[in-house]
């Protein structure tokens, strides 16, 4: 009796334990699990914050975030293994452009979610892509043109200049009272790129691109004056603007070394964490000297985009959905000094204050150089230019490539 009680007694134990294995199973497959992948690192400790607060908000959802090195290397590679994330933050690029084509991601025209961005916002996507779907929420923007020393310009009697005519005259006093201009960063190919933007934005404009892929027009037709508006501010850098990097650049601009620096408003943080107490101001860099066709070079920092394939697509939405909260993206464009793309919601921070004007009355252009092809090398091509200056022969350069990458593409 005593052998048959604890064989039983075995078996029992036996069952229960496997019936509150099942049962957790039954609990944990009850519970969705999504991916969220991002390509910006500096963004990563931010949406940490936000995906803790919608996984305690939502229990029976856990979003895990993915940001690897190279992101958008990384995805395209998972794109072509079909193991598309759930839900995919990027900007507004040419890489955001040719996997909206391809369709793997989820058809978003006309949902509920797009009522919570501006409508600008939204039309950007269509002209990057060149479709009339709309498969990304815009979430947060950033912006280009010119950081200043406030301490600087008064001390200088310096004002913010509204044309060209006024910025070079600007930066003649700047030189004049013995102050760096511009610190220029041009040892990476990228920051080369930024004033190309900022003048091309303005002076060709956006409408330049639609043409250039049906070839109704050139870089060598339109991009003269950009060209050599970009040479004549190589006259107000330092004296090693090819030896300087990003870095380099926050840390002398930080520390007061020169009057403007040529930048995005991704770079604030980063002059800060050198000198919290710098008194910084922000304006467009004004291409022409008409004042009323400058423009503030802005796009969209980061895009939300839902995979055609995910097997939960309402769950992924609720996730957007959450960070488009205005509170959730005031948190996040306060922590990443961006601007954002929900309604009603603005930066605070007295360094960009004279950029809201721009946002506000919609005299923004995006930045060019989400219409170019990545396999174009426009920042290289920027680079050598600056270093050569024959501006024939880079404007050629650009229409070649760009040429040759519309064959690959067509074939």
């Amino acid at each position: 009796m005593r052998k048959w009680g604890s064989a039983c007694l075995a078996g029992l134990l036996l069952m229960l334990t496997l019936s509150a294995c099942t049962s957790g199973n039954a609990a944990n497959n009850d519970v969705v699990q999504l991916e969220f992948f991002q390509n910006k690192p500096e963004a990563k400790a931010s949406f940490d914050e936000l995906v803790a607060k919608f996984n305690e908000q939502h229990p029976n959802i856990v979003v895990t975030q993915v940001n690897p090195p190279d992101a958008e290397t990384v995805l395209k590679t998972r794109v072509v293994k079909n193991d598309v994330p759930d839900i995919i933050g990027l900007g507004a690029t040419d890489t955001y452009s040719l996997l909206a084509q391809s369709g793997i991601f989820l058809n978003l025209t006309g949902d509920p979610l797009l009522q919570k961005v501006e409508p600008k916002y939204v039309q950007m996507l269509n002209d990057v892509t060149g479709m009339q779907e709309v498969t990304g929420v815009p979430f947060a923007l950033n912006a280009s043109g010119v950081i200043y020393n406030k301490d600087i310009f008064q001390k200088l009697g310096l004002s913010v200049p509204k044309t060209w005519d006024e910025l070079i005259a600007t930066a003649k006093k700047a030189k004049a009272g013995g102050t760096i201009p511009f610190y220029f960063t041009y040892k990476d190919d990228w920051q080369t790129n930024l004033p190309f933007n900022d003048m091309g934005g303005s002076l060709v404009g956006i409408d330049f691109y639609k043409e250039r892929r049906e070839n109704q027009t050139t870089f060598q037709a339109a991009y003269q004056e950009v060209a050599k508006k970009q040479l004549e501010l190589l006259n107000y850098g330092h004296n090693d603007n090819f030896g300087k990097n990003y870095a380099d650049g926050n840390r002398a601009f930080g520390n007061g070394e020169a009057a403007m620096y040529i930048q995005g408003s991704w770079a604030i943080s980063e002059i800060r964490k050198v000198n919290p107490d710098i008194n910084l101001g922000f304006f467009p860099l004004p291409a022409s000297d008409d004042e009323s066709q400058n423009k503030l070079t802005a796009g969209v920092d980061t895009l939300l985009t839902i995979s055609s394939q995910t097997k939960h697509p309402e769950e992924a939405k609720q996730f957007i959905a959450f960070l488009l909260e205005p509170a959730n993206s005031q948190q996040y464009i306060d922590q990443q000094n961006l601007f954002s793309a929900v309604d009603g919601v603005q930066q605070k921070d007295e360094s960009v204050s004279g950029l809201l004007p721009y946002f506000e009355q919609g005299k923004i252009v995006d930045f060019v150089d989400h219409y170019i092809p990545s396999a174009v090398q426009l920042n290289p091509t920027v680079q050598a230019f600056l270093q050569n200056k024959d501006i024939n022969g880079f404007l050629s350069t650009l229409d070649k490539e760009w040429d040759k990458v519309a064959a690959r593409r067509a074939s």
